[in-house]
């Protein structure tokens, strides 16, 4: 039979659940607290999408990258030499050309009635100087008669002057016909000087207006040598032997003299213009080694020229190719060229990480053993190259570390690769 409880009973059992109550709130308090004291967890990352380096040791090869292109060494701008319009176009770009090969026909009209109206004015000259010439032989030749004219009565007055003076020392004469006598000689004789410089002075002036004449026919001769050559010049001719790279006008466009009309260069004789950063153009100097990619294979080459200013944030590089291109090299072509700077012996090595800058202090992820877990290590880096970058402290030879782009990790100083 049943047995009724007391209060006693009842008194036992609320204060074992005061109790049980007691301990359970105590047992959260005590789990809230542990759990509160724990680190989080660390982030995780695949292996496979990892880009992973080791350190080495060796010959650190320091180089410079830069786009380029492949431009002629020898290459003309043709440009118009006489003014006219485009009449037609005979070669297109890419066709090979000699000097005389003529690229493109221009007409002029007014060109080609100016050089007939100089040469019929040239014509009209020359005939005038002969007839100048004709005109300034017969005056010389007049005034030379009448100086032999003079000479000839002076000759007789002379003589007569003499007979005279015997004459007279005879009595047959007497003494004012010796005196009259010698009056006209002496007269004569001054007469004979007088037209003989009058006939040297003729001959000089007849000299002069020749020589003007010739003057005048020598200017018009240039002006017409001057208008055939335009007038040739309409026919435009390539110059140089090589390959017609480019025709910058159009049929029915009217040219000036100096406007450019082609550009024709040697396809066969090429060199590289790599522009390399400024930044790292510094160390770059004549003389260095430099392999070239054509995307159809690497020549070698060297550097000639450094251009003295810097264009856009870019430094102009000129190589000089040591070997024979590709097949399929040809002008304007993109290129990539690597230039080696020095050769450091002996040298702690890795790869060159996202944000790896030469002689600057950043933190990569090192891998453990197992390469389970990676850690944040401070490393001091030394000089660049295009891939690798020398490593001066915080790594040793085998250590592993990661390149990519960590900043999504920049709050966690520890990495879980699985």
């Amino acid at each position: 039979m049943d047995i009724p409880r007391g209060r006693a009973f009842k008194r036992r059992r609320a204060v074992k659940r005061f109790f049980l109550a007691v301990l359970g709130m105590a047992s959260v308090a005590a789990a809230s607290v542990y759990i509160s004291r724990l680190e989080p967890a660390p982030p995780s990352i695949e292996r496979s999408v990892l880009y992973v380096d080791s350190v080495r040791r060796e010959t650190f090869i320091r180089r410079v990258r830069g786009p380029g292109r492949l431009v002629p060494k020898e290459q003309i701008l043709v440009s118009a030499l006489s003014p006219g319009r485009v009449e037609s176009i005979l070669v297109r770009p890419g066709e090979r050309v000699d000097p005389d090969t003529v690229l493109l026909v221009l007409s002029n009209p007014d060109l080609e009635r100016q050089v007939r109206e100089s040469e019929l004015s040239l014509e009209a000259a020359e005939a005038a100087f002969r007839k100048l010439r004709v005109q300034l032989r017969n005056r010389f030749l007049n005034q030379k008669s009448g100086l032999a004219d003079v000479a000839a009565q002076y000759e007789q007055s002379r003589l007569e002057a003499d007979l005279n003076h015997e004459l007279e020392s005879s009595g047959l004469v007497d003494g004012l016909r010796v005196k009259l006598a010698d009056i006209r000689a002496r007269n004569l004789e001054t007469r004979h000087g007088i037209e003989k410089d009058r006939l040297e002075s003729l001959a000089e002036s007849n000299q002069a207006e020749l020589d003007e004449q010739r003057a005048n026919i020598k200017s018009l001769q240039e002006l017409v040598s001057h208008r055939r050559r335009q007038l040739r010049n309409l026919r435009v001719r390539a110059g140089i032997s090589g390959q017609l790279q480019e025709v910058t006008v159009d049929v029915g466009v009217a040219v000036t003299p100096g406007a450019n009309l082609a550009l024709v260069a040697r396809p066969d004789d090429l060199r590289a213009e790599l522009r390399i950063p400024e930044t790292q153009a510094a160390d770059v100097a004549l003389g260095q080694s430099v392999q070239v990619d054509t995307r159809n294979g690497v020549v070698a080459g060297q550097v000639v020229r450094l251009d003295p200013a810097a264009a856009e944030g870019q430094v102009q590089v000129d190589v000089e190719l040591s070997e024979a291109l590709p097949p399929g090299a040809r002008p304007q072509l993109s290129v990539d060229g690597t230039i080696e700077i020095e050769r450091v012996p002996d040298a702690l090595v890795v790869g060159r990480p996202a944000y790896g800058q030469q002689f600057s202090t950043i933190s990569l992820f090192k891998l453990n053993q197992q390469e389970t877990l990676a850690v944040r290590t401070t490393i001091r880096l030394g000089k660049a190259s295009v891939n690798t970058i020398q490593v001066l402290e915080g790594l040793s030879p085998g250590d592993q570390v990661i390149l990519n782009d960590t900043s999504a990790f920049d709050e966690h100083d520890v990495v879980r690769v699985n």
